[in-house]
């Protein structure tokens, strides 16, 4: 694989950057990001979409995933925005 088609990879399967960490509050309405020097507060729709970003699915598969899970549509505009604000803060690879 070339250096373009794994760049090409990194931006159509995001994929959590390590060290960082998910972690769900047990209310399952919020969730933080875990870093070596701290943490920072999300909301759940930032949560479900950083949980899939495992670097195994497509980011157009991911918004399919999240449009059936809460049952709308129309999703995508919102987390291409979200998913570039996470690349800009260096929480995606």
């Amino acid at each position: 694989m070339n250096s373009t088609t794994a760049r090409a990879g990194a931006l159509t399967r995001p994929r959590l950057r390590a060290p960082l960490k998910l972690h769900w509050h047990a209310n399952m309405r919020t969730c933080e990001i875990v870093h070596p020097s701290g943490s920072v507060e999300l909301n759940r729709s930032a949560g479900e979409i950083l949980a899939r970003c495992d670097g195994t699915r497509e980011l157009d598969d991911i918004i399919g995933e999240l449009e059936a899970h809460f049952g709308i549509s129309g999703l995508a505009t919102d987390v291409y925005r979200f998913i570039d604000e996470a690349r800009r803060l260096g929480w995606l690879d």
